[in-house]
């Protein structure tokens, strides 16, 4: 038998992808990235009340002093190479702050008690309900952005340039930057360097809904029906009523970048052929160019946050902003931290291309994509033939796709709504992890099988809220009162957590998954024994050779010959024989790898929701 032992170079970078190639990015990754999501809110709460609509006295709420140095290296020993702390600018909030010169928030303009992080109320703070001393919330902050750099991971927060919270007000604001629509002529629906969109004539009126009052009707004494907004400014999401809709952003307002009501851009925009620039070219570019004043204000509070040590940032609804800014602030960004971590949410395909190569951005969500085939695939309502037509694709922008199964925005991946089981996850989670080259995020909680079944109040089950002060059991049984060991943890539980540890650090020191994929499914599809919910594809760099299998059945077996075509052998270079391959996710576990005829055959036998990662 014939054996190839390689060491892994994790510094040499093989088969970069297109948009690598032809420049339209500056960033080089020497191994791919892990993003640890948390909802700073809520990680360290240790109260398991949990009551519908409790205070943060009666449920309790997460400080950033929670995220120890034993939590940070546990996080970091996960496999995390960078860690997303959502929810940290001062957001609007239903607590009582005017101690320390902070105003009070309408209940109804705020969705439910503890209020939406992408409400933001104060973008050169953070939010006090997360700081011991809420007067030194800053320097909490800071004291956390270290101890995140200490245990090696890089820190990563929100930005949502697109709308901000109905009362915003800056309370530190570095000299000479004044608030948002601080200088706006509110006597016009438009004006290019007004910072928002008005209705004049008319003033806000609060949303009203049969199925929803404030506060779940707990009596308040700011609901009144009033909230003072005269004239009325657009909604978050584009409404221009006075009175929005229930449904509509109504706790935020849209901000205005230039560009009319009737969609005319009233600013620069990029020249032909600077899809193909880099980030400086794009940044001298705008040297000197008359931009509209939210541009100004965004760019400099991202700089705010560069300079304090922040590594990288999330846009929320990147999408809604168009690109021409993006790729004034994050050239900018670049220039400052060219290493910055630029993650976008996207979610038109289309568009995919103008965010990354015009935009500037590192990173989009693969959510449309990706995410929601593999969501149909285990929940019974498609097969994974579309996968390989989704890698092909994006073949183009591959390593851009970060790759997700879990955030505060979808339904929980053990949550019944979703995959019904965190064991059901395991397999879409090697296809996640491995498929692309791209970063792979995963959310606290998720590597425990949390399923976010509590009734917090304005959230529902399913997914964690991010609207209620609120515990999350399966996590905090990792926690296990401060201990951050797992103490409390089923011993399922812990095996689950051992996988997610073992795949995300796989992941992180292999150079075959910064590398070329090839496409196997198909070829094995006229096999009958393969089944209609395996998918199988190979990753290889000049140093190392994947071949990875997973079933995505929940309750059928699949044992089978896998073939890899004749084509991938000879791009490998074996000549006929035997070869033998270790299993990456389970210790100790062999196959052997025949080639004849220039053909390769493997045995493969996959339990439900089981998968192999098999290595030269």
């Amino acid at each position: 038998m014939k054996k190839i032992s390689i060491s892994l170079l994790s510094l040499i970078i093989v088969g970069c992808s297109a948009s690598k190639q032809n420049n339209t990015t500056d960033i080089s990754t020497p191994k791919k990235a892990v993003v640890y999501q948390v909802f700073t809110r809520l990680f360290g709460n240790q109260n398991t009340t949990n009551k519908a609509w409790g205070t943060i006295e009666e449920n309790g709420v997460g400080t950033f002093n929670d995220f120890t140095p034993t939590a940070l290296r546990e996080i970091k020993d996960l496999g995390a190479t960078h860690i997303w702390y959502t929810g940290v600018p001062h957001h609007a909030v239903i607590r009582d702050y005017t101690s320390i010169g902070i105003s009070n928030d309408d209940p109804e303009v705020v969705k439910g008690r503890a209020g939406s992080p992408y409400a933001v109320k104060d973008y050169y703070n953070v939010n006090p309900d997360l700081a011991v001393n809420p007067k030194k919330r800053l320097q909490e902050f800071e004291a956390l952005i270290k101890r995140s750099h200490d245990a090696g991971l890089k820190v990563i927060i929100d930005i949502v340039p697109n709308h901000v919270a109905r009362k915003y007000e800056g309370k530190i604001n570095p000299k000479g930057v004044r608030d948002f629509g601080a200088d706006d002529d509110t006597s016009v629906e438009y004006k290019r360097d007004n910072n928002f969109y008005y209705i004049p004539g008319k003033a806000f009126e609060v949303p009203t809904s049969d199925s929803y009052q404030p506060l779940n009707g707990e009596q308040h004494p700011m609901i009144d029906g009033v909230f003072d907004e005269n004239p009325a400014k657009w909604t978050g999401n584009g409404s221009r009523l006075a009175k929005p809709d229930i449904n509509d952003w109504y706790e935020t307002v849209k901000i205005n970048y230039g560009v009319r009501p009737d969609g005319l851009k009233d600013f620069p925009e990029l020249p032909i052929g600077y899809d193909r620039k880099t980030y400086r070219d794009h940044y001298r570019y705008w040297i000197g160019k008359d931009v509209p004043d939210s541009w100004k204000k965004f760019r400099d509070i991202a700089l705010y946050w560069t300079s304090k040590g922040v590594d990288g940032f999330r846009y929320d609804m990147a999408e809604m902003v168009p690109y021409e800014f993006w790729s004034y602030m994050n050239s900018a960004i670049k220039m400052q931290n060219p290493d910055a971590f630029l993650l976008a949410e996207v979610y038109n395909p289309k568009e995919y291309r103008n965010y990354l190569h015009l935009g500037k951005m590192d990173y989009l969500y693969d959510k449309v994509e990706l995410y929601d085939k593999l969501k149909e695939i285990v929940q019974g309502k498609s097969n994974a033939d579309a996968i390989s037509d989704i890698q092909a694709g994006l073949s183009d922008i591959d390593s851009h796709m970060l790759h997700f199964l879990d955030n505060h925005d979808e339904q929980r991946l053990a949550s019944p709504e979703f995959a019904g089981d965190p064991q059901a996850g395991k397999s879409l989670m090697v296809i996640s992890t491995t498929l692309g080259s791209s970063p792979t995020m995963v959310y606290f909680g998720q590597e425990v099988g949390e399923p976010g079944n509590e009734n917090a109040g304005f959230g529902t089950r399913s997914r964690t809220s991010i609207f209620d002060y609120i515990g999350v059991p399966e996590h905090q049984k990792w926690m296990n009162g401060g201990k951050f060991d797992g103490g409390q943890l089923s011993q399922t539980q812990k095996e689950l957590r051992q996988f997610y540890k073992t795949l995300l650090n796989f992941s992180t020191k292999s150079s075959a998954l910064v590398g070329k994929f090839g496409e196997i499914h198909k070829v094995n599809r006229k096999n009958p024994a393969y089944g209609e919910n395996v998918y199988s594809f190979v990753r290889w760099s000049d140093n190392e050779k994947l071949i990875i299998s997973a079933n995505i059945s929940k309750t059928a077996s699949s044992s089978f010959e896998l073939v890899i075509p004749a084509e991938i052998i000879a791009q490998w270079q074996l000549s006929d024989g035997n070869y033998e391959l270790t299993d990456q996710l389970v210790a100790n576990k062999k196959a052997v790898l025949k080639v004849t005829n220039g053909i390769g055959r493997v045995a493969v036998s996959l339990p439900p929701s089981e998968s192999v990662i098999l290595k030269f």
